[in-house]
């Protein structure tokens, strides 16, 4: 007898499909939309051009992140394509009535940090946007996946999207890992698994104690980073830690219907014994803080191992060209590698947990002489938290520039860059070549490791440090 048993994803998922046809995509019902200036612009324009009305507009939410200066210039943007593309979500956000958090609303920022921080992002929903870091979302067990323009365009007209149903792929994380260790390391350990295809298609739901462990905050660094081992998603589901985050935020629901969205929500789990179409364990017992060496997040190891042999590896000429690439070798300890800059932020680590781990690291101590060290907080309420706290003192004494939120040094569309043949080790999600610049080298890292490294001026982790109270708070 074929068991009844459901998981989350399949429960969210079928709650959503409007119509489902044999041989054919299912309609699915989006709840919420995310925008913002880089892949709204044709949506929009093909909205106008057909004539058709925007349905559901209480459920969009605009801010602009990926092209804003973070310096002091933000205001006056000298790039042109860049300016356009503000411009233009402006224009579109004002003619046709669409919530837009622009700088100096207090609320501006990466749009995957200021929707959880607004309650807009909610469990149990469907959310798009069009940037594969929508997973971000799923930590509060939402469906949520990026999509391309015309996908933005349905869903603005309609309130749905065709959308072929995914696999379902389970990874319990198990052990207790080094003190050191952190979500980011945690993911990254699952994506040097299993690879940079390895979820291909499919929508994970992340389990286990160490996820129930852990901070709104760290979960959504581990959803974050779902897309890179070729997931559409990632998703955790909703438990107390969740609804505590939420409650009261701007967007959340008040009174008695707060209280009967979390008695729904309390039921958003996958049943005992729940079938996928995939399942893994990754046993975290002792692991170490994690860093990538090459040009993909596949490419990382433990920051106390070295770099793999290349052999007769079947992706060989891929393991050939990023050490070319990087200037590194086979059988290389990272530790004591020299770099040139340090970044803090992005829709992976940009938030205010992850600033107040990098300002233990930092306080009262200084940054190398040869680092260049930018720390960006995701939103501008990331920002005020920082400042009210005094976290931008620490940070400007330490010799570290803190900037104004967005997307900044994650990718190169604004003036954050690293310049040509510089390494970065970087708090970021992708490690590809030039992301962060042309030519640009990157290492994908924790932000209390970024921390320990600009400190020391070469790639380094907080146990590599001198035992000082200060080192060992900052890796709790």
């Amino acid at each position: 007898m074929e068991s009844t048993a459901r998981n989350i994803i399949n429960k969210i998922w079928d709650e959503h499909v409007v119509l489902r046809q044999n041989s054919f995509p299912e309609i699915l019902y989006i709840d919420r939309i995310l925008l913002h200036e880089v892949t709204s612009a044709q949506a929009f324009a093909e909205l106008e051009e057909r004539g058709l009305e925007l349905r559901n507009k209480q459920n969009i939410l605009a801010t602009i992140d990926h092209n804003i200066p973070t310096d002091v210039s933000r205001k006056n943007i000298t790039d042109v394509m860049a300016k356009k593309q503000v411009d233009t979500l402006r224009d579109n956000c004002k003619k046709h009535g669409v919530t837009l958090f622009d700088i100096d609303s207090n609320y501006q920022g990466i749009v995957h940090v200021i929707g959880p921080e607004l309650g807009f992002t909610l469990p149990g929903t469907t959310i798009i946007c069009g940037d594969s870091h929508t997973s971000t979302h799923g930590a509060f067990g939402a469906l949520a996946f990026g999509v391309g323009t015309s996908e933005i365009l349905y869903a603005m007209a309609s309130g749905c999207v065709l959308q072929d149903r995914p696999q379902t792929f389970r990874v319990e994380f198990t052990g207790n890992p080094d003190e050191c260790f952190t979500a980011k390391d945690a993911v990254l350990k699952l994506i040097a698994t299993i690879g940079i295809g390895g979820a291909q298609g499919c929508i994970i739901e992340y389990v286990g104690d160490y996820i129930k462990s852990l901070s709104m905050e760290a979960r959504m660094t581990i959803c974050n980073m779902s897309i890179e081992c070729g997931a559409r998603a990632g998703l955790i589901a909703p438990d107390d830690t969740t609804f505590n985050y939420l409650k009261g935020r701007r967007y959340a629901p008040v009174g008695d219907a707060w209280d009967k969205c979390v008695s729904k929500w309390q039921q958003l789990a996958s049943d005992e014994g729940a079938y996928y179409d995939h399942e893994i364990i990754i046993d975290l017992t002792n692991a170490k803080p994690m860093i990538t060496w090459g040009i993909n997040p596949e490419h990382a190891i433990a920051i106390n191992e070295l770099t793999p042999q290349i052999n007769d590896a079947p992706d060989k000429l891929i393991l050939e060209k990023a050490y070319a690439y990087t200037k590194l070798h086979p059988g290389q300890s990272l530790q004591g590698v020299p770099i040139d800059f340090a970044f803090i932020g992005s829709c992976t680590n940009g938030r205010i947990e992850d600033l107040r781990a990098v300002a233990k690291v930092l306080k009262d101590k200084k940054i190398a002489a040869n680092v260049t060290m930018y720390i960006v907080p995701g939103s501008e309420q990331v920002l005020q938290m920082a400042i009210n706290e005094g976290l931008d003192n620490i940070f400007i004494n330490a010799g570290a520039d803190f900037r104004m939120p967005g997307c900044s040094m994650c990718l190169a569309m604004n003036p954050d860059k690293v310049p040509p043949g510089k390494r970065c080790i970087s708090s970021t999600n992708r490690n590809f070549i030039g992301r962060q610049g042309t030519g640009s080298i990157t290492h994908l890292a924790s932000p209390q490791t970024v921390a320990a490294s600009a400190l020391c001026g070469y790639i380094s982790y907080l146990s590599a440090l001198p035992p000082s109270a200060e080192f060992r708070q900052g890796g709790i």
